[in-house]
């Protein structure tokens, strides 16, 4: 008898073996794709990977249908490999499955416990070993411990409720983002432009929220006030108070109160003060730590999730996408602690709480599936950058979830300067408890003021009148805006940044201090005028309510798609009288929004604009003025490009923005001969190394200068100045 546990990532197929391994497993491959064997007890186990989600949504080919006609709602679960051309990595992995599917006589989910776990596991079963239902094994770690506990205990089912939810949400998802974005595509298309335009069921009302914010801010007018400020000075120091009417919205009273109390001494009459104690922090569930590591490290949510992901698969830490703010007991608090004190950055502070009873901090939020997240124990052998970053926040919220509460003392002075009343206001930490833990992320604010009594004279060493405005409402942050989606209980915990990234790509969108761009604004205008249904975060909300009554087996799955197909048609019935309408708002923001896009700043040798341009050897940059001006820049070959506001301190041309997956976003200037970049000097000719034919001569790019052989492309020896390397230009 052959056993076959499918994974849902090459690493994880390397953990869940090694783990039910009793020796070490045998690792073997199929066209590359790895995968393990080994013997436990007298089973005989194979365990194999899929590489994410290998089958997705496509639309059933039709003789009837032409071009991108829409509604639709014709689907089948296809090869992902063969409707997403980026995806073509997967088909290996696909056929690797198949070829171990043959000897199997039983099979064992092992995937992600989650609603994506579950639709990836369920679509293994049934395209590729053709079965009907297998055996779920449920972790939160892949640790050795959990592994072995979750494949003992093994459901002798999938999780129906979780895989009948996940496919329903991708159909829901492809009908929405399909006819959506065929919609609008062909509504531009019909106003004389080609562009392909795409709005989905939770982007829509995600940018009307970011809209909405805009438009707050746009509309908003500053109204001045003013505040009155004491200088004071007492026998154990100085220090300011404010007037206690805080706000003064008259410039003349500010005056009054400066011209009664200018040039007398005060006198304390009141100190009060009180204590009170601050609780220890919730440990993290997956928006908390998105949010956190923002304020901390300025990570995006995106990019916190893919990190978390890794350390998951890596064993460092629990299962990332959850929605719990609680630690169950069964993690076994006492054993992760003593192996957290076994690393020397929290040896002391795991002393620390191995002393007392151990007793979490808990919020209300619950997830069936995980729990919150928490470090397993297993020490990293080597983790650097973000990544190091972001382990060392879960462990120190983990241990700080079972500090003591930390006790803080507010202290409130009232003094009075010639009838006119000044607060001094200080907080100070007492104990710290938690923070100790938590540091230095637990940046606490601390204002101390001098010891005061009651009585006490007070020196005026000055007043002063500041003049303010009231300010707008902040923009959204990245973090911001996954905390406000969901609040609004629009897409779901693993989603969220996801959605917000493609706002971002589709031109929507912009800024770290999020903006919607004019395309963004007159989007939602147009859809707001003549569909608003696209838009409204009530109908997505309903229908994300819908996919949770699945998942706790209160709702047929099909019942919910023929209700979205007949909303949907309803909408795309009305939008379609509109198209050439809606065509026309949608025309001039892409125009305006596009310009916008490519203008790099001013022409450096005339009054025209430098602009991003394509051409038949791809992206540069020139002038508007073409032909009377034929100054143009080259531009990386590879990369997104994004113009900024700033200039080149060294020669004044103007700097974009290079964006390269996996590597830092890069601030450059269009110039290759400024003086900031690096130069060769004493740099003389030689022979190639490589092809021994050609010279190594000096070459200049919008990076800067390097060295390379005259006869590339044939030969593509390079080096970087003082230091010889070989790679593909």
């Amino acid at each position: 008898m052959v056993e076959l546990i499918i994974t849902e990532k090459p690493k994880a197929a390397m953990m869940v073996a090694s783990a039910l391994s009793s020796g070490k497993p045998a690792r073997k491959s199929i066209n590359g794709v790895p995968y393990y064997e080994l013997n436990r007890g007298k089973k005989d186990i194979v365990v194999g990977c899929a590489v994410g989600h290998l089958f997705g949504i496509g639309e059933v080919k039709s003789a009837k249908r032409k071009g991108w006609s829409y509604p639709v709602f014709d689907v089948e679960w296809k090869p992902i490999h063969e409707i997403d051309r980026s995806a073509a990595f997967s088909k290996k992995y696909l056929s690797a499955l198949k070829s171990l599917c043959k000897g199997a006589d039983s099979f064992v989910v092992a995937t992600d416990y989650d609603i994506e776990g579950e639709t990836i596991g369920l679509n293994v079963v049934r395209f590729v070993c053709r079965q009907k239902d297998a055996r779920r094994m449920k972790f939160s770690t892949l640790t050795k411990d959990d592994l072995v506990d979750a494949y003992e205990a093994a459901s002798p089912h999938l999780d129906w409720g979780q895989a009948n939810a996940g496919i329903v949400r991708h159909e829901l998802d492809w009908y929405w983002g399909i006819n959506l974005s065929r919609a609008l595509t062909s509504s531009i298309k019909k106003a004389g432009l080609f562009k392909i335009l795409s709005i989905g069921r939770v982007q829509g009302p995600a940018l009307e929220i970011i809209v909405k914010r805009e438009r707050e801010i746009r509309a908003f007018r500053p109204v001045p006030f003013w505040l009155v400020e004491l200088k004071a000075g007492c026998s154990e120091g100085e220090f300011v108070a404010w007037h206690e009417k805080d706000k003064f919205w008259k410039k003349d009273e500010a005056e009054l109160v400066l011209g009664k109390v200018k040039g007398h001494d005060g006198i304390v009459r009141e100190v009060k003060r009180d204590e009170f104690r601050q609780p220890a922090p919730f440990p993290f569930d997956l928006t908390t730590l998105q949010t956190e590591a923002y304020r901390c490290f300025r990570i995006n949510p995106k990019e916190t999730l893919e990190i978390a992901q890794d350390l998951y698969t890596s064993g460092f830490i629990s299962y990332p996408r959850t929605s719990s703010q609680k630690l169950p007991a069964a993690i076994g608090y006492e054993k992760i602690i003593r192996s957290l004190s076994r690393q020397k950055d929290y040896a002391r502070l795991c002393s620390m709480l191995l002393k007392d009873n151990l007793k979490p901090a808990e919020g209300k939020k619950s997830d069936p599936a995980h729990p919150a997240i928490f470090p397993t124990g297993v020490a990293p052998k080597s983790l650097e950058g973000r990544k190091r970053k972001l382990y060392d926040l879960v462990v120190r919220r983990f241990l700080a979830a079972f500090g003591q509460p930390a006790v803080r003392q507010t202290l409130s002075v009232r003094i009075e300067v010639n009838s006119e009343i000044f607060v001094a206001r200080g907080i100070t930490t007492v104990e710290k408890g938690w923070h100790v833990l938590y540091c230095p992320y637990a940046k606490m604010k601390e204002e101390e003021l001098p010891k005061l009594h009651e009585h006490e004279a007070i020196i005026n060493r000055g007043v002063l009148v500041h003049s303010k405005e009231t300010q707008p409402p902040k923009r959204y942050t990245p973090a911001s805006i996954i905390k406000e989606l969901e609040r609004n209980n629009l897409g779901t915990k693993a989603t969220r940044s996801e959605v917000i990234d493609t706002l971002f790509k589709r031109g929507y969108i912009a800024g770290q201090a999020i903006e919607a761009t004019n395309l963004g604004m007159t989007a939602v205008e147009t859809l707001e005028r003549h569909c608003p249904e696209i838009i409204d975060p009530e109908l997505t909300r309903h229908f994300e309510g819908e996919m949770e009554e699945i998942q706790e087996k209160h709702k047929p799955g099909e019942k919910v798609l023929d209700e979205a197909k007949s909303v949907l048609e309803k909408i795309l019935s009305g939008f379609k009288k509109k198209e050439k309408e809606i065509g026309m708002g949608l025309i001039t923001a892409t125009k305006e929004s596009e310009d916008k896009a490519n203008t790099v700043g001013r022409c450096v040798s005339c009054d025209g604009t430098l602009m991003i341009k394509r051409g038949k050897f791809g992206r540069f940059i020139a002038c508007s003025k073409y032909p009377e001006c034929r100054v143009t820049f080259k531009l990386p070959s590879s990369g997104l490009v994004k113009v900024t506001d700033s200039s080149c301190k060294d020669c004044i041309h103007p700097e974009i923005l290079i964006i390269r997956k996996a590597k830092q976003p890069q601030t450059i200037c269009i110039n290759p001969d400024c003086p900031s970049k690096a130069s060769a000097p004493g740099f003389k000719e030689r022979p190639c190394p490589s092809c021994k034919e050609g010279t190594v001569v000096l070459r200049k790019s919008i990076y800067g200068a390097f060295l390379a052989c005259n006869r590339f492309p044939k030969c593509r020896y390079t080096e970087r100045v003082g230091q010889p390397v070989q790679k593909q230009l």
